[in-house]
């Protein structure tokens, strides 16, 4: 049936900001989605409250819209552009919980808009676990034991009836959100309570646990016609029990039987009929690894974090056929882009193993709870292609980006005893797999490690042979290195590096064995048939064979380095920038070619670039990749500190890196060189010293005077950084940090109190151009990616305006920039300016700069490096004039996921995403951005203030505006003190009782500032984990209760905020 005449205009909507959950996978899906139905003829109308992915650029549809993702803003939306039909289902859960909400408000019957793709009552089928059990039921396809609870008493009867584990999982919500396993009723008690509370319907299911069964996914596709096919089969290296995003996935299966793939294939065939799903859709199995009893654990009707897996796995792209499915084509319709001659109606074959490994944030957040179970935790993933599991596996492991690799992951246990490894494998964890292999290398039989892990046997005896060639190498020496054993340590997918730490010699010694035996990678195309049909899609891994696959092509070429895999500090900012520089790339006819390993995004599509290489961001895939293409040159500006970190590398091997030198990058980054060139040019730096040991950094922070600020040398996103007001905070920092990099000092600098302001730039060597300035609304001391940040900035005087333009000028042409940079300011009391850092790279910011001022900075940014003047480009020197809008950005953070972790701001970066609200009006500009963040600001109701020592006197005039609003006021023993002193009406509650008030609603905002430094005080902490947990906005900072409060004290007169399309204010103003 070819596609439906009435459907002319669609809204796609997206799915918001990053959280642990739902990451880039949906940004790289919406964008897929809106690019096929643009194919078709099709307007295309989007709302997405992200301004950081490509997703919400103009080219990407008719009309964007950066709103937030509320019934209120896409109801506005609606009414403005009247589409025919709406498409959720790529918008991952916020898209589904959307359409549910808009089906429900009777908006879509009134003005006749379709739900395309999946129906809703579809919808309803998969996601509402009591109907879910029913439609298995019918079509005899077994579900694990389970009941429907609704409150608190349901739920214990249960567990007493059928004992634990027993698995909680709330309707309706992402990622296992206040899910969880209990081995207890205490446990089972607390969970349930927060289950009850998270789901939208209040509605939890539990359920017998099958923890220890082979947990298996298959992606599948089905049209209107009922043509069903399978893309992908994936099997995740974990028992049940790990939630799959934060377990390691193969695909294909290695360890299923052909009657098992049959079985488990028929069945999800079954499953998306009963279900009558219309598009992509993931079924999660439990296979009894001892028989073959399967259950049906649970079905996404949409496309998932596993369906871009699949997608970048097959090459089939999975959302670009959904799109077309949902305006009524059909598979046999559609044709298969890889190959560009056969139709989409065809069930992919791989001829090789893909692995995807999660990244996890325990780097940044040391005392986290490393434990995996039903609840997501990792914040990004990577993904690496093999001709064997092993690897494609230790290639993955390489991919991680966290100065870790697998030799690294052994080393951390080398220590323990073997009864201490046998009980740490017990747990599932991050690092289990290290123990794993350290275990076997300790003699640990691999039966006793499946018999303690229920991992597959297949799988610890692939770990068993990695082990043995490690030890294989160790034994030989350099002296006994022979070709037979070097080629079969590449085969395997040991690095260079590794080999030469295994054989305790430097990398050069191994790199010089690679030149005298011919040893070099081939590189194999991904081609979704296994090389029965002609691919035409440039898009390659490599390995150690004989055929290579690459046709080297003359002409110009540029090689863009990606940025990995998605950490907080490090998010999809930087993927939208590689992808924009490669599409300038085009346009100036260059060749351009991309290496990266995160699945998740759009500069890993298969047409984003002229040639794509899915590999490890190491020096030596880099440069094996550099060997085989000889391009013009290298950019590293855009792929965040991932690829600056390789510049200095790349660039001692004779490689030309393209834009800002190496010594320019290096003068920015290393402390004493950045210091004299400021020195140079006068211009002022908060006081500051390098210290090698605690007595010096005692005797620096006297000189100074407390606060100060402590960190680490080359950090990323504030890494290890931390406002210290003593010597036995700087003394327990120090110990602490040891750890961090012996060869790089601690730097200690004056702390000052005052307003932070951050440009980012384009600069061609002679002129600059500054495309706006950033005010923060919170002062110094909240990381600049966790503070909400204003453009155009609204408290700067003229004076202070014309002193950032003047030393932003002065110190990029210093550094002799060509292309992106980033400066951050401090302002003190006295509005003197002082420079705290440059980043000689695009920043997190640069997004929401091009959008907000219609300067399309990294396509600006890459034309200068490839020779341009901003002259020739047509914009001047200096600062652009200012937009009439203001954007307002703001953090979002995912601490629902991370049990342990404090939720209070300082400087070291926490959020994971961030969402922009844009208006005539700034205090619609922020009230947008508040509601797209998710945190609800309740209009009335009682308020907790605890506030630290230094915030009290501020307390009370905020206590005063609360007052006023009809808020009513309670506090803790010295903020109460201090309020009832002044005069003002408030309620004291003791420390005992003030959790039991949050627990049992009675309070619904939180203010609390901590007291300064980590000292865990606990009750503070306690108090805002308990807050969080029980969805109550504690705010940490009193910028931010200001900023909440001047929206209530406007909404409560009026609420007109308009909705604006990015072509309404992206325009550059000259």
């Amino acid at each position: 049936m070819p596609k439906n005449p009435n459907i002319k205009k669609v809204l796609v909507i997206g799915s918001g900001p990053i959280v642990i959950g739902q990451a880039a996978e949906f940004d790289y899906s919406g964008t897929q989605a809106c690019k096929s139905l643009r194919e078709e003829g099709i307007e295309v109308v989007l709302i997405n409250s992200n301004p950081a992915t490509i997703m919400t650029d103009t080219q990407s549809a008719d009309k964007v819209y950066i709103e937030p993702i509320t019934l209120e803003f896409v109801k506005k939306i609606i009414y403005k552009e009247k589409p025919d039909g709406i498409l959720a289902s790529l918008g991952g859960q916020t898209g589904l919980n959307m359409a549910v909400q808009l089906a429900e408000d009777g908006i879509l019957d009134q003005l006749n808009i379709q739900l395309l793709g999946t129906s809703l009552s579809s919808i309803k089928k998969a996601e509402d676990r009591d109907l879910f059990k029913k439609t298995m039921q019918e079509i005899n396809e077994k579900v694990p034991h389970s009941t429907i609870v609704t409150n608190m008493k349901e739920a214990v009867a249960f567990a007493e009836e059928i004992g634990f584990p027993i698995i909680i999982r709330p309707a309706y919500t992402l990622g296992g959100s206040g899910g969880g396993i209990a081995t207890n009723m205490e446990e089972f008690k607390y969970i349930c309570g927060k289950g009850l509370k998270l789901s939208m319907i209040n509605q939890v299911l539990l359920e017998q646990s099958v923890a220890g069964w082979k947990e298996i996914e298959y992606e599948v596709m089905r049209d209107s016609n009922d043509n069903c096919i399978i893309i992908c089969n994936m099997e995740n290296f974990d028992p049940v029990g790990v939630h799959t995003g934060d377990s390691i996935v193969v695909a294909p299966s290695q360890t299923l039987s052909d009657i098992e793939y049959q079985m488990l294939r028929t069945a999800s065939i079954k499953i998306i009929r009963a279900l009558d799903i219309k598009g992509g859709c993931n079924i999660q199995f439990a296979l009894n690894p001892r028989s073959f009893e399967y259950v049906v654990i649970e079905v996404n009707p949409r496309v998932s974090r596993s369906s871009a897996l699949a997608s970048k796995a097959t090459g089939y792209p999975i959302a670009r056929v959904a799109a077309k499915i949902a305006i009524g084509m059909t598979l046999d319709e559609i044709k298969n882009s890889v190959t560009q001659n056969t139709s989409a109606c065809f069930e992919p074959s791989l001829d090789y193993v893909v692995t995807k490994v999660p990244r996890w944030p325990f780097d940044k957040f040391t005392n986290a709870d490393r434990s995996l179970g039903t609840q997501m935790k990792a914040t990004g993933e990577v993904m690496a292609i093999g001709r064997t599991f092993e690897e494609s596996l230790l290639k993955a492991i390489d991919s991680l980006d966290i100065k870790f690799n697998y030799q690294l992951g052994l080393s951390l246990f080398d220590n323990m005893s073997r009864e201490e490894l046998v009980e740490y494998i017990k747990h599932p964890s991050d690092q289990r797999i290290f123990a794993i292999c350290k275990a076997l290398q300790k003699g640990v039989s691999a039966g006793e490690i499946v018999r303690i892990t229920k991992i597959d046997d297949f799988f610890i005896r692939k770990l068993k042979k990695i082990v043995k060639l490690g030890e294989e190498i160790k034994n030989a020496g350099i002296a006994w290195l022979d070709y037979d054993l070097y080629s079969r340590a590449k085969k395997i997918g040991f690095g260079d590096s590794y080999i030469a730490n295994l054989t305790n010699e430097p990398l050069e010694k191994i790199l010089e064995l690679r030149k005298k035996y011919p040893i070099n990678p081939v590189y194999k195309i991904v081609d979704t048939c296994a090389g029965e049909f002609e691919a035409v899609t440039p898009y390659y891994y490599s390995t150690y064979e004989e055929k290579d696959d690459v046709e080297v092509t003359d002409g110009n070429k540029v090689l863009v380095i990606g940025s990995g895999p998605i950490r907080i500090g490090q998010g999809i900012e930087f993927d939208y920038c590689s992808v924009h520089s490669v599409k300038t790339l085009k346009e100036l006819g260059i060749e351009s070619i991309i290496i990266n390993n995160n699945p998740e995004t759009v500069s890993t599509d298969f047409d984003t670039s002229d040639k794509l290489y899915f590999e490890p961001l190491t020096k030596e895939c880099v440069l094996d990749i550099i060997e085989k293409e000889k391009p013009l040159g290298v950019i590293v500006q855009f792929g965040g500190q991932t690829a600056i970190n390789l510049a200095a590398t790349l660039h001692a091997e004779g490689v030309n890196i393209l834009g800002t030198s190496v010594n320019s990058i290096d003068i920015a980054e290393d402390r004493d060189k950045f210091l004299k060139l400021l020195e140079e040019l006068d211009i002022p730096i908060p006081e500051g010293k390098t210290a090698f040991s605690f007595e010096e950094a005692k005797q620096i922070a006297k000189e100074i005077g407390y606060p100060v600020l402590v960190r680490p040398s080359y950090v990323l996103g504030g890494r290890a950084m931390e406002i210290v007001y003593d010597d036995k905070t700087l003394e327990e920092y120090i110990t602490m940090a040891s750890d961090i990099s012996t060869a790089h000092p601690i730097l200690i600098d004056k702390y000052i109190t005052g307003r932070e302001v951050e440009v980012d730039g384009i600069c061609d060597g002679n002129e600059v151009l500054i495309p706006g300035i950033m005010e923060h609304i919170e002062r110094a001391g909240v990381h600049s990616g966790d503070s909400i940040a204003v453009y155009p900035p609204r408290n700067l005087s003229q004076k202070v305006k014309d002193t950032i333009v003047d030393y932003t000028i002065r110190l990029s042409k210093a550094l002799k920039i060509v292309g992106l940079f980033n400066i951050q300011f401090v302002l003190d009391n006295n509005e003197k300016v002082y420079v705290i850092e440059v980043n000689p790279r695009a920043s997190r910011t640069v997004p929401i700069m091009s959008k907000i001022t219609g300067i399309p900075m990294v396509s600006v940014a890459t034309k200068l490096i490839m020779g341009k003047t901003l002259a020739e480009l047509g914009y001047k020197n200096g600062l652009a004039k200012e937009s009439e809008f203001y954007a307002v950005k703001a953090p979002v953070f995912s601490f629902a996921k991370l049990t342990t972790v404090d939720t209070f701001l300082g400087p070291e970066m926490k959020s994971t995403g961030e969402v922009m609200g844009v208006d005539k009006d700034y205090y619609n500009a922020l009230y947008k951005a508040f509601a797209a963040s998710g945190i609800k600001i309740p209009s009335g109701g009682n308020v907790l203030l605890s506030v630290a020592d230094r915030d009290k006197e501020e307390s009370i005039e905020i206590a005063n505006k609360l007052l006023s609003l009809g808020f009513k006021l309670f506090a803790t023993a010295g903020t109460y003190k201090v309020l009832s002193n002044a005069a003002l009406p408030v309620d004291y509650i003791d420390d005992r009782s003030v959790l039991d008030y949050i627990k049992e609603d009675k309070i619904t905002l939180v203010i609390n500032t901590p007291t300064r430094g980590k000292i865990p005080e606990r009750k503070g902490f306690v108090l805002r984990r308990t807050a969080m947990e029980y969805s109550i906005p504690c705010i940490t900072s009193l910028d931010t209760i200001n900023a909440v409060l001047s929206i209530l004290e406007r909404l409560i007169s009026d609420n007109k905020a308009e909705v604006y399309s990015l072509d309404e204010y992206s325009v550059y103003r000259g």
